[in-house]
Parts: C-alpha cells; sequence; structure tokens
C-alpha cells in the first residue's frame, strides 16, 4: 500500500520564549509557588518588600527541591531550604545558613522575568540564553474590569495550539462561528506575528439565544507563549482583552492559560439580557464571566483535537489554509534546530493554494 503522508515527526518541546508562571494573586495567596514549566522545576516568590524572584526548583547546596510540596517556605521575605535550611533572598544569594557563614558561591539559578496586568511571565532561552526580545506591556488598564482566569492541561504543543490564531477555517467547523473573514494579511516583525479578522457568532443559554456578537479581533503573538486577542463586539460596543498563554509543562502536556479582561461597561449601545439595570461594575464582572466561560468550551472543543492530532511538518495547504504557511515559517526561529531568520518589519503574503508549508 502507497504511503501518502510523511512518517510523523515531532516538534522541540520547549520553544524558546516568554511563558505564563503565575498569577499575581497566586503568588500573594500562596506565597510560595512550586512547578514543572517547560521540563524543569521552579519556584517563584515575593520578598518582604515585593521584589519577585523566579528561579529553578534545585537548592544549589546539596540539590534538594525547593517547592512547598517538599517542604521549602518563605520566612521574612527568604526562600527557606527544606533539607538544611539555607536561606536565599530574592536576588537569589544564600544569605544565611542555620550552622555557618553562607557560601557566597550558593547563588539559585534565576530566571528573568516580566510582570504586567497581574501576570508573571519567564523566559526560557535556546541553549540558556538571555532573552532575544521583550513582552509589551499592554496600554494602561484604568478602566478595566478585574481579570477572570480559566485554564487546562492536556497533551501538546505551544505550536500546534497558537496555530488557532490564523487558522481562520476552523473557528467556522469547530466553533460554529458564521461570516469569518480576515482583516487583512498576516504580520510579521521578527518574534512578534499579528493577525486580524471579524466573525459573528450567536451566544446560548439553556437552548435560548441571549447574544448575538459582532466582532473584530486582533492576535499578536510574541513567541509562542504569549498572545494577546483585542476584540471589539461592535453591537454592544464592549472592548475585550483575551490573553491565551500556552505553557509547556514536561514535553508532553501543555497548560493553557486563558485571562479575560472587559473595559468597563457604563453605557452599552444595547440592552444585554438581565443586565440592563446593574451597575456598571457589576454588569462588566458578569459579563466577564459569560466570556471566559465561551472562550473556556471553545478551548475544549480543541483540546478534542490537539490530544489527538498528530504533527504535520509538510501539510498539504489549499486557499483557505494559507496563512498556516506564514506562521510556521515564523515559528522555525523559536527552536535550537532548522531555525529561520526572522522576517523583519514587513507583510509576508499567503502561500499560493496547492503549495506546501516549508522553512525556508
Amino acid at each position: 500500500m502507497t504511503e501518502f503522508y510523511e512518517p510523523d515527526a515531532a516538534l522541540h518541546p520547549f520553544p524558546e520564549g516568554w511563558y505564563f508562571v503565575a498569577s499575581r494573586a497566586a503568588l500573594a495567596r500562596r506565597t510560595l509557588i512550586g512547578k514543572t514549566w517547560l521540563g524543569r522545576r521552579i519556584v517563584a516568590w515575593r520578598d518582604g518588600e515585593g521584589r519577585l524572584c523566579v528561579a529553578g526548583a534545585a537548592c544549589p547546596h546539596l540539590g534538594s527541591d525547593l517547592g512547598p510540596e517538599t517542604g521549602g517556605r518563605v520566612r521574612d521575605g527568604r526562600l527557606v531550604c527544606p533539607f538544611h535550611g539555607y536561606e536565599y533572598d530574592a536576588s537569589g544569594q544564600c544569605v544565611a545558613t542555620p550552622y555557618a557563614p553562607p557560601p557566597r558561591s550558593a547563588r539559585l539559578d534565576l530566571l528573568a522575568t516580566r510582570e504586567f496586568e497581574g501576570l508573571v511571565f519567564a523566559w526560557h532561552g535556546i541553549g540558556g540564553r538571555a532573552p532575544q526580545w521583550d513582552l509589551p506591556a499592554p496600554e494602561a488598564a484604568d478602566d478595566w474590569g478585574a481579570p477572570e482566569f480559566w485554564s487546562v492541561r492536556f497533551p501538546g504543543h505551544p505550536q500546534e495550539t497558537t496555530e488557532n490564531s490564523v487558522d481562520l477555517a476552523h473557528l467556522r467547523y469547530v466553533h460554529g462561528y458564521d461570516a469569518v473573514s480576515g482583516a487583512g494579511p498576516v504580520e510579521v516583525d521578527g518574534a512578534r506575528l499579528t493577525s486580524a479578522f471579524d466573525f459573528r457568532r450567536s451566544q446560548t443559554l439553556a437552548g435560548i439565544g441571549i447574544f448575538a456578537w459582532d466582532v473584530s479581533a486582533v492576535t499578536r503573538l510574541h513567541g509562542l507563549g504569549y498572545s494577546l486577542v483585542e476584540v471589539r463586539e461592535h453591537s454592544i460596543g464592549m472592548d475585550t482583552r483575551l490573553w491565551v498563554l500556552a505553557t509547556p509543562v514536561d514535553g508532553e502536556l501543555v497548560e493553557m492559560t486563558l485571562v479575560s479582561r472587559i473595559r468597563l461597561l457604563r453605557k452599552p449601545k444595547r440592552p444585554i439580557v438581565g443586565m440592563r439595570f446593574l451597575p456598571p461594575g457589576l454588569r462588566t464582572r458578569l459579563m466577564n464571566k459569560i466570556v471566559i466561560a465561551a472562550q473556556g468550551r471553545d478551548v475544549m472543543q480543541d483540546v478534542a483535537i490537539w490530544g489527538r492530532k498528530r504533527y504535520r511538518p509538510r501539510p498539504w495547504l489549499c486557499r483557505s489554509d494559507g496563512e498556516i504557511g506564514v506562521y510556521r515559517r515564523w515559528c522555525a526561529q523559536f527552536y535550537p534546530d532548522g531555525r529561520a531568520e526572522p522576517v523583519a518589519g514587513r507583510t509576508i503574503a499567503p502561500l499560493q493554494p496547492g503549495l506546501r508549508a516549508r522553512k525556508q
């Protein structure tokens, strides 16, 4: 029997980039967070002055895991090893032991961090190299409501999940969106990729239509771990920021975190069912819960596919798939092997019908 497909190929499990660690609220609530993150154990905490530290979880003394699961704790703003009581400040330096002067060479393996909008990110570099680009903080958010969070873990890869940002066809066939159309070509500038699209969608509750969305969305990717979707719903006049954060866990699982914020709904352009007489703050909060729940349902529809699909390095693309080829060529720069030169400051046209995506 003739084999028409290429043998399965595996993507490198940990592409270079910025990846989500935790929310500011979670750090405040739990004091010390330990987790498996891009194939390694890390810890995150703040000292007494609010300074953030994200570091490898292995104690430089004798290698104990410093996470709370093992007994690590934060005391007086210092991380205390559960094995021999070595104490580390937020710079990663060992500053005390219970029985001897602290060894000056004992330092934690620190990760570069960024924090904005209540979200903490850390950098994973090829071969441990320093950050190659920065994450842009969104514009000031004084008139935006509190964030809503949603997360799930599943077998997958951040390149596969983030590919949804340019795969407009799946919005119709998987999620039931209507009138989906691109709003211009994909734009690439180094580690940044921007795509825009419009769609309509009906929102139901218990089988009853309660909203009819008329949406324009702009997706801004910075590497494969950070995606910000800026959404304008025209009929209500509602602005939403949706972060879609795909973080590899151990080379098999991905943790997908959604974070949604809505600009304060002071004077909606049309009545919102059940919310007409609510104060703006409560109205915004309830609407945000509806938005994050709807996005979570979309992700679970995708998870059923992501968790079972096989990566095809040379897919056969048709006219409606052209942007996938652009996206995959952009992705190549985040891997230690087969890296492509980033395309700076210009727009890339889609592939022509019948061509296969290839690295260039």
